[in-house]
């Protein structure tokens, strides 16, 4: 169900809105709540983050919170930095893409709904990044 809290991400004019109305509709169609989170809309399972939608400058994307856990059999996630450990980032530059990939982004959908049924967590590095000095 549409969260009217989200709506105006949605309603703004962008070179992303159709795009954006795409994935809206993708992730509720897999029974998703869809709530707002960091100024984005996010959707979860039972409370627990799942998959948010974000656009940038050069593309629009879904991003999946423990997408380090996911099977990429399409090799379509993207590790958005070197320091991010459990995200992943599909990334689309036309609505005619995600119309494309429809059946595929919803495996991915269901799949991180899983992981989350499942309870697997990411095993982070709490290990100082490089050129990081601790006092």
């Amino acid at each position: 169900m549409m969260n009217p809290k989200v709506d105006f991400y949605f309603n703004k004019a962008s070179k992303w809105q159709e795009s954006l109305n795409l994935l809206r509709t993708l992730a509720l169609d897999c029974e998703l709540t869809e709530e707002l989170k960091w100024g984005h809309p996010c959707y979860t399972y039972n409370g627990n983050n799942i998959v948010l939608i974000h656009d940038f400058k050069e593309y629009c994307a879904f991003l999946f919170f423990k997408g380090v856990l996911l099977k990429d059999h399409d090799h379509i996630l993207i590790r958005q930095t070197e320091h991010v450990q459990s995200a992943r980032q599909i990334r689309f530059v036309s609505a005619l893409r995600i119309v494309e990939m429809k059946a595929i982004l919803k495996a991915y959908i269901l799949q991180a709904i899983e992981v989350e049924k499942a309870g697997l967590k990411v095993e982070l590095n709490t290990l100082s990044p490089p050129n990081f000095k601790v006092n």
